[in-house]
């Protein structure tokens, strides 16, 4: 897909239309994340389906729609379901809505994944802040013509999440006595899981965790200028010498458990901006 002003736009305009007035913070939930929008007073829904030029999903436990409302008494608009390479999207599909919300007038994004842990001191159910990632999905979101419309086709990526954001997080777990580690996120294409030699690549290159996502919306974000701050809950332990079969249902099951945790993070942080 060719992004341009107008499609943006136009998308843009069409929920602004529905109510979407003015949100401050945009923010994507990752797989079995979706209970933050139960959070949400006087939501306004709108589906992937019914909004100009959007991506679909195509996984089943990603619903697809973009809701508004008030969290905390900020204005914030969440992404429950999000795209995927692995779907046989291209980047710029994958970062849409980031642009989207960015023309809706976000001033800060927040993101959360579902991710492997490769740090074995890293248990599942733990989240982790991500503090830098490794991008291991082949392409960049900002490689197209017409990338210098919408900002830098340079962008400077020394501190992707951002420091002040990532420190009020650090703060705020251990202000609520929750553990959260820090690390590097490596992003893979997918949607197969990973190999024992591939688990022992990625932390010999320096990766604490791994997923599927999360790295596009960075980059487009870094590209406009956003904000971000971004935790992964652990939902499998991958260690080479000890790796069993992947379960889907588990790693589903294991991602609500921890959620909890994760929305009182984002919440009390959504407080402090």
């Amino acid at each position: 897909m060719i992004v341009t002003e107008k499609q943006l736009q136009e998308s843009a305009q069409f929920l602004k239309n529905k109510g979407f007035a003015a949100p401050e913070i945009g923010i994507v939930l990752g797989t079995g994340l979706g209970k933050l929008v139960d959070e949400i007073e006087n939501p306004i829904v709108a589906h992937y389906s019914q909004i100009p030029f959007f991506p679909l999903a195509t996984v089943e436990f990603h619903s697809g729609k973009l809701i508004y409302g008030t969290i905390e008494g900020k204005k914030v608009v969440v992404m429950q379901g999000r795209f995927h390479l692995y779907e046989g999207y291209d980047l710029m599909d994958v970062t849409y809505p980031i642009r989207v919300m960015h023309q809706l007038g976000i001033k800060s994004l927040f993101i959360s994944n579902a991710a492997g842990a490769i740090n074995l001191d890293f248990k599942k159910g733990d989240l982790m802040l991500i503090e830098d990632h490794i991008n291991l999905q082949g392409g960049s979101p900002l490689a197209f013509r017409n990338v210098g419309e919408f900002g830098d086709r340079f962008v400077d990526m020394l501190e992707p999440y951002h420091p002040k954001m990532r420190e009020q997080l650090k703060t705020i777990a251990k202000n609520e006595g929750i553990t959260l580690k820090t690390g590097v996120y490596a992003s893979v294409v997918g949607p197969q899981l990973e190999t024992k030699a591939e688990y022992r690549m990625l932390k010999i290159i320096g990766a604490d965790a791994v997923g599927m996502s999360t790295v596009p919306e960075v980059i487009v974000a870094n590209h406009l200028k956003l904000p971000i701050v971004a935790v992964s809950v652990l939902t499998d332990e991958c260690d080479p010498d000890n790796l069993q079969a992947v379960n889907i249902e588990e790693i589903i099951a294991i991602a609500g458990k921890a959620e909890p945790k994760m929305i009182q993070l984002f919440k009390e942080l959504i407080k402090q901006l």
